[in-house]
């Protein structure tokens, strides 16, 4: 059925949020607290969102275990950490207004973690210089998305979790609202606004082991900034984290909390050798996300892995109680997924496309996107991260550029004296989701579902944690025939709801992302943090900067500009890198 014959649902609001989770519910709590009216929408239920599996921490400077600690040598580390790849500006920003981001959860009922003075605890996670890490047991991203969602809840914030935007309205580069359809019953949605802040997550769920769920993190974001003028940053640059787990298929990637190895887990190849010492002889399991993640793919690779592809990670020589107390969530997840006891029984597991370190290119004043009215916060974003994500950063990201992008949204909003809105831009929305929704043409439909598992195959093949020019430009061969192939997908409703359509946007939304990651990484010809070059394995400082992509422009380079001589220095400076202490990231 068209969307001609089913009556369209207008609605108006001054700022739409898109995504519900933690980055979008801060902006939605400051826009409601300075009197605008906003509305959020998302995909997937608010209380399931993404951020609720952030289990580690979340980063500030508090001070409050190690009273040496300061915002500028959180900037170092996370510099430090990017390879140089990160903005410093966007990294000041955040590390400055941190602890700001700590007290809102206090002051909204967050329980953290406290000393028995009451000090609200900070721990080690690895790469940083002091304890700077609060957490909430390993729960931290769900009790900080609960959190919010009280705060939204008491501020009477509107939020539709049912709603799938498959387009933003633009007319003559300004934003005047989006396009999309209730996931349950169809219904065609117009939603008019004064201004859009994409928060809708990265795009890691196009590779085959991934930490995200079915369904989210399918590159819709970056689809929606780029289709709108917007620009993509650091596509390439995807973090891997080096444990998830390999079966059951449909949850194949789900993390293996690095706490395991934080706590003292070990790793052992398929020959049962304890392979880290060849990878990292003084930090062994301790050492950084990359490298371990490294080092799980070259063992499995170089025929040492098990005969599931992964390799052993083993809690098992601990004693239970310390288990139970410092790893009850993955303890129970694996007897949950594998009836596996953690005990007794070493883990098998395999590295899992975790963190799009990339996303919407933004400004670092406000993470606007270049398009008026367009802003882009959270895992959506990039900027931050670099080539390497410090453990615990990105949670405080999306609480400060949160807070500080609503408030800027409704900047915008009060200053604009008129909004023009093109009907054919809803036109143009509207006539994809018909074309979709169309009968099945002669030639036969393609189904969106195949399509996404031969993109997760293709990008697992060809962009997975090492890469090649070879293995790249056959990946964008392979690529164009899924592009030809997707143009025949239709989708087909029942009586359970629209998700044959949801699965269809998906795929959209995966196709240019994997494009735009495919693209960028051919582009890097050097190996810096998570991107490994096997045919240039050396780091290139001419490429310290960033690769911007656009579907009508491709690919550009972008340098950095220098961070302030107050705190690049100490990013700059040779630190002890001892794992003593420390959990890692």
């Amino acid at each position: 059925m068209s969307t001609t014959q089913r009556a369209e649902r207008q609605i108006t609001t001054s700022v739409l949020v898109i995504g519900t989770g933690g980055a979008g519910l801060r902006a939605s709590i400051e826009l409601a607290e300075r009197g605008v009216q906003v509305l959020a929408v998302g995909k997937r239920r608010k209380h399931d969102a993404h951020t609720t599996l952030a289990a580690g921490g979340i980063n500030a400077a508090l001070a409050t275990m190690d009273p040496e600690d300061s915002w500028q040598q959180h900037a170092a580390d996370t510099l430090r950490e990017s390879y140089f790849l990160a903005d410093p500006e966007i990294v000041e920003t955040v590390t400055k207004n941190a602890a700001r981001g700590i007290e809102d959860l206090e002051r909204w009922g967050m329980p953290f973690a406290r000393e028995e003075d009451g000090r609200i605890s900070q721990r080690f996670f690895g790469a940083h210089t002091y304890r700077r890490t609060a957490y909430a047991g390993d729960y931290t991203g769900l009790e900080i998305q609960r959190t919010l969602l009280r705060r939204a809840r008491e501020l009477d914030v509107p939020i539709i979790d049912t709603v799938y935007i498959t387009r933003i309205l633009v007319s003559a580069g300004v934003v005047f609202g989006a396009y999309g359809f209730d996931v349950v019953d169809g219904t065609p949605v117009v939603i008019h606004a004064d201004a859009v802040i994409i928060a809708a997550g990265g795009h890691n769920r196009i590779w085959r082991y991934t930490s995200s769920r079915r369904d989210e993190n399918t590159g819709d974001s970056f689809r929606l900034a780029a289709l709108a003028g917007g620009k993509i940053r650091d596509a390439e640059l995807v973090q891997f984290h080096p444990s998830g787990i390999l079966e059951p298929t449909e949850v194949a990637g789900t993390l293996v909390s690095e706490a395991a190895r934080g706590e003292g887990g070990i790793l052992t190849n398929a020959l049962g050798e304890r392979f880290m010492d060849k990878y990292d002889p003084e930090r062994m399991e301790l050492s950084t996300r990359d490298r371990v993640a490294l080092a799980n793919y070259t063992e499995i690779a170089e025929g040492r892995g098990t005969e599931k592809g992964g390799v052993y990670l083993d809690v098992s020589h601990l004693p239970r109680e310390t288990i139970m107390e410092k790893l009850p969530r993955l303890y129970r997840t694996m007897i949950d997924l594998q009836m596996l006891d953690i005990t007794t029984t070493p883990m098998e597991v395999a590295p899992t496309a975790h963190y799009s370190m990339g996303g919407v290119w933004v400004a670092p004043e406000d993470h606007g996107t270049g398009v008026d009215g367009l802003y882009a916060i959270g895992e959506a974003s990039s900027g931050l991260h670099g080539a390497n994500r410090l453990g615990g950063n990105s949670l405080i990201e999306l609480l400060v550029y949160g807070r500080l992008t609503g408030e800027s949204a409704a900047e915008y909003t009060r200053g604009l004296t008129s909004i023009h809105r093109d009907p054919a831009a809803v036109a143009e929305a509207r006539a994809e989701m018909d074309a979709l929704l169309a009968p099945e043409s002669a030639d036969g439909a393609e189904s969106a579902r195949v399509l996404q598992r031969a993109i997760r195959d293709l990008m697992t093949e060809h962009a997975g944690v090492v890469r090649t020019e070879e293995g790249l430009s056959a990946g964008l061969a392979k690529l164009a025939e899924l592009e030809e192939r997707a143009a025949r997908v239709t989708a087909h409703p029942d009586i359970a709801g629209f998700d044959d359509l949801a699965h269809a946007f998906d795929l959209k939304g995966s196709l240019l992302a994997a494009r735009a990651t495919l693209e960028c990484a051919l582009e890097r010809r050097e190996t810096r943090g998570c991107h490994n070059r096997a045919d240039f394995p050396e780091q290139s400082e001419a490429l310290r900067g960033n690769f911007l992509w656009s579907p009508t422009e491709g690919v550009s380079f972008e340098p950095l500009p220098a961070a302030p001589e107050e705190w690049r220095a100490l990013a700059e400076a040779h630190l002890d890198d001892s794992p003593a202490g420390k959990l890692v990231e």
